[in-house]
């Protein structure tokens, strides 16, 4: 399959603190890889480095065969979407008009179906005039990522197969609207987009993917299918925590036990 997104040798520094060292991954259009590890692993530093929010100290990230660096932001922005942890609107846009943000240069009449479409599928039609910041968190939450499905579909009908990039997108989202987002992207790589997302939640990360990345102090440690990935020894190494693991038609899930003590033998 063809490479949307690839990483050499990623390395990134803030004064004597290496943030990333080294990481190297390829994603191919269709795949959906789940970026996992502890607290402080570099994960959100590999996905802004991948989107280029940030440049890297060493290394290079290639979108679609190219440098990153050579793209303008509106060629970026028509190859590759990404849905931060974090965005606060506090203007009182509806939340109609945000998610219409994501059409970018899309004429209101190309656009217009795909709002309404991406408003159904995250369940906001109902509060397209409804001022963002009077939303909870979650449906907040929802509606950034109904912008970002617009900007995905607006840049694929012109350029092919883009990169759907999500960081921690569940945090403030309830069971139900967790598994909703997870099956939305699912449904995207299944019309050739490259999603590659970080979760914390282990079970989550299992059902949205097929290939789990482990980082671990900047560090790529383990790359691969989850089956092989999600091993009671590397729950151990890397999270520390005792766990069970089980399988269900050969998909894992994990049932955390018990804190490991910091200074328990390995």
């Amino acid at each position: 399959m063809t490479a949307v997104i690839e990483a050499r040798q990623l390395s990134r520094r803030a004064g004597r603190a290496t943030l990333l060292d080294g990481v190297g991954l390829t994603v191919a259009a269709g795949e959906m890889v789940a970026i996992i590890g502890p607290n402080g692993a570099g994960k959100s530093t590999l996905l802004r480095l991948l989107s280029d929010d940030l440049r890297p100290s060493a290394g290079e990230v290639r979108l679609k065969q190219r440098d990153i660096r050579s793209f303008t932001p509106r060629e970026l922005a028509a190859r590759r979407a990404m849905l931060s942890q974090h965005i606060n609107v506090t203007f009182p846009f509806t939340v109609e008009e945000v998610v219409l943000m994501g059409a970018g240069e899309c004429s209101l009449r190309d656009a217009a179906p795909l709002v309404d479409a991406a408003l159904d599928e995250v369940g906001l039609a109902h509060f397209r005039e409804r001022q963002l910041p009077t939303l909870s968190g979650g449906e907040q939450q929802r509606a950034h990522f109904a912008r970002v499905l617009v900007q995905l579909a607006c840049g694929e009908a012109e350029h092919g197969p883009g990169l759907l990039l999500l960081d921690e997108p569940t945090s403030s989202l309830d069971l139900r609207h967790q598994i909703d987002l997870v099956e939305a992207a699912r449904r995207r790589a299944g019309r050739g987009t490259a999603v590659i997302a970080i979760l914390h939640d282990l079970n989550l990360a299992i059902r949205f993917a097929d290939r789990l990345i482990v980082l671990n102090g900047g560090q790529l440690v383990a790359d691969g299918p989850r089956a092989e990935i999600v091993t009671r020894e590397i729950i151990r190494d890397i999270f520390e925590i005792d766990a069970v693991v089980h399988q269900t038609d050969g998909v894992p899930y994990v049932l955390p036990q018990s804190m490991r003590a910091a200074a328990s033998p390995r």
